[in-house]
This record gives C-alpha cells, structure tokens and sequence, in this order.
C-alpha cells in the first residue's frame, strides 16, 4: 500500500512575521497530551526555581490521541530488547502503577493473554524467551532488581480456555502476562494537570498554540509565537529550552527550523474502536490479544491488531484496527485528519471478521462504532519497526539551547510517560546523552 507522507512546516506560508520576545522563561513545553504534562510536571519537580509553561492549542489536556486510545498499561513484551520502546515501556509501567497507588488513580491489574494458533507459537515462544532476559532499566528501585521485571508464562489451550472459555478450538496456546492492566487516563491526567499548577514556577496556557519558532538572534534559547485564538499576530517569548511534544503535530514544528529537503515526513494510522455486547464473551475478564501479522520481521508491525480491551466497568471493546489515511492531493493543512475523527461503521465487518478467528461465537450485530483515535507515526506501511525518536536540536547550531523534539510517540506512549519525562528531563536535560 502506498501512502504518501505529508511534509509540512509550522508557519510554511509566513503568516506570521517574526515579533521580537516580549518576555523570557526557561522552559516551553508545546503539547499538553500526556506527554507534555508529565514531562511539565518533571520540570518543576526537578527545576523548581525555573519558568516552565505548557502551551496546548485545545481547551482541555489530552484532546488528541492521549484521550483516543485503549487505556492499558502494556507490560513491554512486543519491542527490540534494547530499544526505547522497551527501556521506557518497563520503566513507565513500574512508574505509572506506583503512580496509580500514590494518587488513587483507578487501575486494574487484569492480565493479559497474547493467542497463537498452531502456525504462531513460534512468536510466543519467542516474546516468552526476550522476556526472560530483559533487564531491569535505568532508575530502576534497587529493591526491585532481584525479581523479573517481565514475568510471563507460556500456556496450553486447556489452561488459555480456563481462563476464558469462549476462546476458538484453534488457540492451542498463549502467552500469559500479569503485569497488563487498565487505567484511567483521565484521572491520570488531572493528577499530572494538579501537581503543574500547584507548582511555584509552572504555567498552564490551553486554548493558545505556537504558530512560529526561531532561534534567538540574541542569545541561546528559540523565540516562539504563541496565538490564541484565529489572530494574524501572537504574543511572543523567549524561551530559553523548548520541548515539543505535540504528537501528530510534533514534525510540523521540527520542519520549520529545517531545511525543505530535511522535512520529517507525517503519517496518520486511524485506528476504530467499537463497543460490544453479545455472546461469545461470557464473564471475559481479562485482555486477550492476537498475535501481530510480523511477517519476516517480527518487530516490524504497525499494529498489534484487533483486540479485546474492558474498560473499569468491564464493557468490552474491540480495537484499534488500522487505516492509513491518505492526504489530500496538494494538502497543506496538517490538521486534515480532524476530519477523520469518527469510526467507520463500514469498518465492523472487517473487525467482526477478525475478532471471529480467536472468539467464534461473537455475534456482527453486537459491534457498535465507539470511538476513534489517530496514530502519529514517521514512517509508512511496510517501513518496518520505528522506535520512539528523540532529538535534540540547538539554536544557532550552538551547544546551547535546546529544541527537543519527541517524534513517533504512539504505543506504548501512554504506559511509557512518566518514564519518557523522565528520561527527558534527567538524562537528556541533565546532562546524559541521548
């Protein structure tokens, strides 16, 4: 399938003219999904006699994917072992639970069962092996090292069907892993939203986007414009280190500080979710996922497929599925796929027919369209396996400065946040290497 990227700059059409900064702060964090909250409240734990403002362009936190996705803390079985998607997968999970505890945050260990037919073992085997060798990452509780920091269980059919009974006659085995849950991403963010503005230094400016960002002309740090509003000119600041975390918008504002023949490409993978009820599901309580389609490469998935999901009132959902959504010829308008923020009913058939293939007595009238979110990914289908990126930039090509751009952030994001704050704010804003 040929997908074409979308490569766009923030401000491409010089809209906006550059406007001297009217004041300085020390730190701007674009983006007030997930992400940026966490990486906010980091910043003034860790810098609390520093300036750190927020800037999201909606009138709420987490109104783009970190309000549109599954909920589940991931355990951190699908990645490279070296990799950042695993490293701050582990990490984050052992933060967020914590987290969860600390501020009473609904969560629920469920546990979660990867299936394979006969043809898939080899995979399960295969996540089971990497899972047994994976080391515990960097910040890890000391006290914690003496145990595994991914324990899982390799289980027959008999055992996979006492666990959920309507599973197909064609499991013959599966994953076990009992440190996937559910949580409720909301909460969490609020938690995230009260510590920032409770802090001393720390700004939350919703309802205001950045429309342009320049290195200073007088010192080390980007002059950023910030608009709120559909103004022809923005306020601007000084910032001596800006973090952009704007998820699917976070290339749009890498590219304006880029030559044209450096653009990061955008790519959108919407993924549908519906709710059910029916049969074929009795008294389901935990997370059941298929095995990815890896093919040679068993990294290189853009999904890992139509799942079961519940909620923390136990309703069932199946999704996300995936579908890349194609640009408009000559778009410019990075923002075309608020367009696509609805699920496609015509898309439940393919989801009943995938779900069918691991729980046979589900019903196609069961399945109602629920809701939706966008995936911001950098590379196209077929591109194969793409880890978090992370990269730091400097004003005026000088070591000072900072322009840290988070690109690709999907799953496991959300698991992975106060763990990607972390490694932002500790190592690379602390003096560690990316």
């Amino acid at each position: 399938m040929q997908v074409r990227g979308l490569r766009v700059a923030l401000n491409g059409t010089q809209r906006f003219k550059f406007k001297s900064p009217e004041y300085a702060i020390d730190h701007l964090v674009i983006g007030g999904g997930v992400i940026g909250l966490a990486i906010a409240q980091r910043l003034g734990q860790r810098f609390p006699n520093k300036s750190t403002y927020l800037v999201e362009r909606h009138n709420l936190p987490g109104e783009e994917t970190s309000a549109r996705n599954s909920e589940v803390i991931h355990a951190g079985l699908y990645y490279p072992p070296g990799s950042l998607k695993t490293r701050l997968c582990l990490r984050g999970r052992t933060l967020l639970y914590d987290r969860c505890e600390q501020h009473n945050i609904p969560f629920k260990k469920t546990g979660k069962l990867v299936i394979a037919r006969e043809e898939q073992r080899p995979y399960i085997e295969g996540l089971h092996a990497k899972a047994q060798k994976l080391q515990w990452p960097t910040h890890s509780d000391p006290s914690r090292v003496r145990s595994p920091v991914l324990p899982t269980k390799l289980i027959g059919s008999d055992e996979a069907r006492e666990l959920e009974p309507d599973l197909s006659k064609d499991i013959v085995a599966a994953l076990w892993s009992p440190e996937t849950g559910i949580v409720d991403s909301h909460t969490f963010m609020e938690t995230l939203e009260k510590e920032i503005l409770d802090g001393d230094g720390s700004e939350l400016v919703y309802s205001t986007k950045a429309v342009r960002i320049d290195p200073s002309r007088d010192g080390p740090g980007w002059v950023v414009q910030l608009a709120t509003g559909d103004v022809e000119e923005g306020d601007a600041l000084l910032a001596r280190t800006v973090i952009n975390c704007a998820g699917l918008s976070a290339p749009l504002i890498l590219n304006s500080i880029l030559p044209e023949d450096k653009h990061i490409p955008m790519y959108f993978g919407k993924g549908s979710y519906a709710s059910y009820r029916g049969p074929g599901i009795k008294n389901v309580t935990h997370l059941i996922y298929p095995c990815p389609a890896v093919g040679n490469d068993k990294h290189a998935f853009a999904s890992l497929g139509t799942h079961l999901t519940l909620d923390l009132q136990g309703r069932v959902r199946f999704g996300p599925d995936l579908d890349w959504l194609i640009p408009p010829n000559g778009a410019d308008n990075a923002d075309f796929w608020q367009e696509h923020l609805v699920p496609d009913e015509s898309r439940m058939e393919l989801m009943y027919n995938a779900v069918k293939e691991y729980l046979p007595g589900v019903e196609f009238d069961g399945f109602q369209p629920d809701y939706c979110g966008i995936r911001p990914k950098i590379v196209g289908p077929g591109a194969g396996f793409q880890d978090f990126v992370f990269r730091r930039d400097h004003a005026n090509g000088q070591g000072e400065g900072d322009l840290i751009s988070l690109l690709g952030i999907e799953s496991p994001g959300l698991t992975s946040s106060l763990a990607i704050a972390e490694y932002v704010v500790d190592d690379m804003m602390g003096g560690g290497h990316v």
